[in-house]
């Protein structure tokens, strides 16, 4: 089979192929024996009839769908690999020559991977956020880890107060029929966690546990039942009983109770330290986005939009398997907040692009750097993906193919390529925003300028 590839504009690539007489011969063999059992001639048991009389009777176009696949498929291939190409989409065919007494001639259009002419991509600048922690943000950690062991505490020499939690029993009436979703039993309620309608919680303060009474609201003109909306309605409400939580006192005990520290000091000190890894890894993060960012930026790529496309659908297959982990599709999200799927999809569009742009030019860099992955290096791919996801690295392992090892391979050598270039880069400082000046400011400004070009005016030349 002899083939011949021509590049044309926008990384499209024709490849000839010429496929003799008994090569082709072969295919329409195979296509005959593959539809054998379709074809009915008169004289002839169906399925029956020899090759030579479903031609003379339907025409060798018949068999050339099926012959065509069987033998353009691996001359495509061939040609493929002989060219050194890398397809991003599905080829184009343009059938220039084709019968049982000519062979197939072919022309097949298709969309490689574009070249990437790197720029600098050593010693680039990339902003490096400082990773400070402030008081504050240890203080809300302590808080954080003093409600969860918080405690819920009985009131009996009260009635309720804002911030306590009562259990209520509740049924609504909307004039003398009740509603559906109205009616509730032993159900605990935050005061002032606006949990219920305006005007409900703010009618249980002042009273007591085992008081019985009703309720008159009136339901917001912007609820989401059409039955109630705007609609005056009357709860009649039981209180069970009132709690209110109680927080440990934050001393040396505490700290012995939440952490391996025998003083509340060590383990504010503990804390801090914590806070601190994760905002170094953070900043670590960020500065890494930003020498990749960089380094792409100064690539020169054509990037087919193709693979801007088959991006997008990565996307938004992504969004869509987050959406259904929360019981919703991408159609109903879609339909609850009107927009249609094509906005959907431009809103990440950009991203698209820029993920594909730093994808090749990490490939470029690991190319010319020559960087390769051994097997510790997919090992490691494969014990964080099982981490990931709460499996033995030795059980995702059994479940893997040839094809998923290859891109943990690859995907080994381009964190490589991108450990590199952070290694090489230079960190700096994020750049100070200016405070717009105020409107008196900005006037004096304006007036010391006149000044200063009138005093410019009156001084005599040199």
């Amino acid at each position: 089979m002899a083939s011949a590839i021509e590049k044309l504009e926008h990384n499209v690539v024709r490849i000839d192929l010429d496929i003799d007489q008994a090569t082709f011969q072969h295919g329409l063999e195979f296509a005959y024996h593959k539809n054998a059992k379709r074809f009915s001639i008169p004289g002839f048991r169906k399925g029956k009839a020899p090759m030579s009389m479903v031609i003379r009777y339907y025409g060798e176009g018949v068999l050339y769908d099926d012959a065509i696949d069987h033998v353009v498929n691996p001359a495509y291939a061939e040609a493929v690999k002989e060219h050194d190409l890398q397809p991003v989409a599905r080829p184009q065919m343009e059938i220039k020559e084709i019968g049982m007494d000519k062979g197939l001639k072919l022309s097949v259009e298709v969309t490689v991977k574009p070249e990437v002419q790197l720029g600098q991509y050593k010693g680039v600048e990339a902003v490096k956020p400082e990773a400070v922690v402030a008081d504050q943000q240890v203080d809300d950690a302590l808080k954080q880890t003093q409600e969860r062991n918080s405690r819920m505490v009985p009131v009996e020499d009260r009635a309720v107060m804002d911030g306590d939690t009562v259990n209520i029993n509740y049924e609504g009436f909307k004039g003398e029929e009740t509603f559906e979703g109205g009616k509730g039993e032993d159900y605990d309620l935050v005061i002032g966690s606006h949990t219920f309608i305006p005007g409900f919680e703010e009618q249980l303060i002042g009273k007591n546990s085992g008081d019985e009474f009703d309720i008159e609201l009136t339901f917001p003109e912007d609820y989401h039942s059409e039955d109630l909306k705007g609609q005056a309605v009357r709860f009649h409400v039981l209180i069970n009983s009132i709690k209110v939580k109680e927080l440990p006192v934050m001393d040396d005990e505490f700290a012995k109770d939440v952490s391996e520290f025998d003083t509340m000091e060590e383990y504010r000190n503990s804390v801090r330290e914590n806070l601190q890894k994760t905002a170094d890894t953070r900043a670590q993060n960020v500065f890494q986005d930003n020498v990749v960012k960089a380094v792409a930026a100064n690539t020169q790529i054509d990037i087919p939009e193709v693979m801007i496309e088959n991006e997008l659908d990565n996307l938004v297959g992504q969004q869509d398997q987050q959406l259904r982990m929360q019981g919703l599709s991408l159609e109903q999200y879609l339909q609850y907040v009107g927009q249609d799927m094509a906005a959907f999809r431009e809103q990440f569009k950009e991203r698209a692009a820029e993920r594909v742009r730093n994808s090749l030019t990490l490939e470029a860099v690991a190319d010319k750097e020559e960087l390769t992955a051994d097997e510790a290096d997919v090992e490691k791919q494969i014990t964080d993906l099982a981490a990931r996801y709460g499996m033995k690295p030795e059980a995702l392992k059994s479940e893997l193919h040839d094809d998923d090892m290859e891109y943990f391979r690859e995907n080994a050598r381009i964190q490589k390529a991108v450990e590199l270039i952070t290694a090489e880069a230079v960190a700096v400082p994020e750049p100070v925003q200016e405070e717009a000046p105020t409107e008196a400011e900005a006037g004096q400004a304006d007036e010391d300028a006149e000044n200063s070009a009138e005093e410019a005016e009156s001084k005599p030349e040199a």
